[in-house]
């Protein structure tokens, strides 16, 4: 069977994608299921789910705080796989774990993968993973499991390397628009703007996802129309967090903002 990710992509047809993340365990233990099979139901194109860590370096205020909340709630890696699990069966969209490497290397690198098959796992995204490691560790191993490990870029990423990303990873590149910790902005400035239409420019093999600080129709439509799609954290955690967990209430008012 294909992989989730790549089959997403590859019957896109024009169309624009949007890709949510949330933290496991946040801000109910148990939400976990409900928050993913609410958004699939809700048209979401792919979901990110974030594994807490105590020490999220490239993470903003917003998602510091629901990863400690759900720490404080008791998530674990092994809870969440066994909560993924339960949902497998009904889960058709692509499941991408966002996650720092110590939790990982931890849990064991082959087991992780094993963990990911067994719960509907399509890939992941290891924000401090050195892309050496990546090459000589973890992605034979990904490989293996025919898992996708997406790789992220900046405004700072050099060409070189962002053609070196693009020729050993599959799936889709995150694009981060800034290179900032998450979080939610107003626009995105002719600096960015110029980032996007530069990459776009480089004819890269693999889709691309914009992520970070979409919040608003300007910034929605800035990442979609210089990319596959966009990705929402932050303003959707903020929103989740809100309404106690109520997926359905956050998606209404997160649908609401971004016409505006």
């Amino acid at each position: 069977m294909a992989n989730k990710i790549n089959t997403l992509f590859a019957n896109s047809k024009d169309k624009k994608f949007l890709s949510l993340y949330f933290c496991a365990g946040c801000p109910t233990l148990d939400s976990t299921a409900n928050v993913i099979l609410t958004l699939q139901r809700r048209g979401i194109s792919m979901i990110e789910v974030g594994i807490p860590f105590s020490d999220p370096l490239a993470d903003g205020p917003v998602i510091q705080s629901a990863a400690t909340q759900a720490l404080k709630n008791g998530m674990s890696v092994q809870l969440l796989f066994s909560q993924l699990k339960a949902i497998k069966d009904q889960v058709e969209i692509p499941l991408v774990l966002m996650g720092y490497l110590n939790p990982i290397l931890h849990y064991g690198i082959e087991a992780f993968c094993q963990s990911c098959v067994e719960a509907g796992v399509s890939g992941m995204i290891i924000p401090d993973l050195p892309f050496d490691d990546y090459l000589n560790i973890v992605k034979p191993i990904a490989d293996k499991y025919d898992l996708r490990v997406i790789m992220l870029i900046t405004p700072e990423t050099s060409e070189e390397r962002i053609r070196f990303i693009d020729d050993h990873t599959d799936g889709f590149i995150y694009m981060v628009s800034s290179a900032a910790i998450t979080g939610t902005q107003q626009s995105f400035d002719d600096a960015k703007q110029a980032y996007f239409r530069r990459i776009n420019a480089m004819n890269l093999r693999n889709p691309r996802m914009i992520g970070f600080g979409i919040s608003n129709a300007q910034t929605l439509k800035a990442a979609q129309d210089n990319a596959a799609g966009a990705i929402i954290g932050s303003k959707f955690v903020t929103l989740l967090n809100e309404s106690a967990g109520d997926a359905d209430s956050a998606l209404d008012q997160l649908f609401e903002s971004l016409k505006k």
